[in-house]
């Protein structure tokens, strides 16, 4: 395994383990995350970001595997299995994940799913309905958007 490949397993172990601050600490001082729901994040947001669906998290249990070094890329898989807190819920998200890492830090995330199928499960009829319209997209990265400035306002006033 290269270091780059431990580096992305260190990071996976530690989300199962929901020890989001060696997440943390993966992540360089310039990074960026992006996923369907979480949109152009900064370090200081994905940072955040991990520490705030761990702590929510409750029955969240995660598997990873298939991680691979490819030219200056690193790829893995991942499965999150966990009851979607807004609705109650539960929810399987199969991810492919992208990395690149300078210096031995992650400086950019990007992680892809099926937002369609993850809304069915996690808003059931509704998401069935209308998970496959931007709006609808629109309106789950607003809302995530505005649960993550929350916590990063609360955060900052500890």
């Amino acid at each position: 395994m290269t270091a780059n490949e431990q580096l992305i397993h260190q990071f996976y172990t530690a989300f199962q383990q929901k020890d989001y601050k060696t997440m943390q600490n993966t992540y360089a001082d310039n990074a960026v995350f992006n996923d369907s729901v979480f949109r152009d994040l900064d370090a200081q947001q994905a940072r955040a970001m991990w520490q705030m669906l761990i702590s929510r998290s409750g029955d969240m249990k995660l598997t990873f595997g298939n991680i691979r070094e490819e030219g200056d890329k690193v790829t893995a898989y991942w499965e999150a299995h966990y009851t979607f807190t807004a609705t109650g819920r539960k929810v399987i998200n199969k991810i492919d994940a992208e990395f690149e890492i300078e210096d031995g830090k992650i400086i950019r995330h990007t992680d892809t799913f099926d937002f369609y199928k993850w809304a069915k499960q996690a808003f059931g009829a509704g998401g069935f309905l209308l998970g496959w319209t931007n709006s609808f997209k629109e309106k789950v990265r607003q809302t995530a958007k505005k649960k993550l400035d929350e916590y990063l306002q609360k955060a900052s006033q500890q």
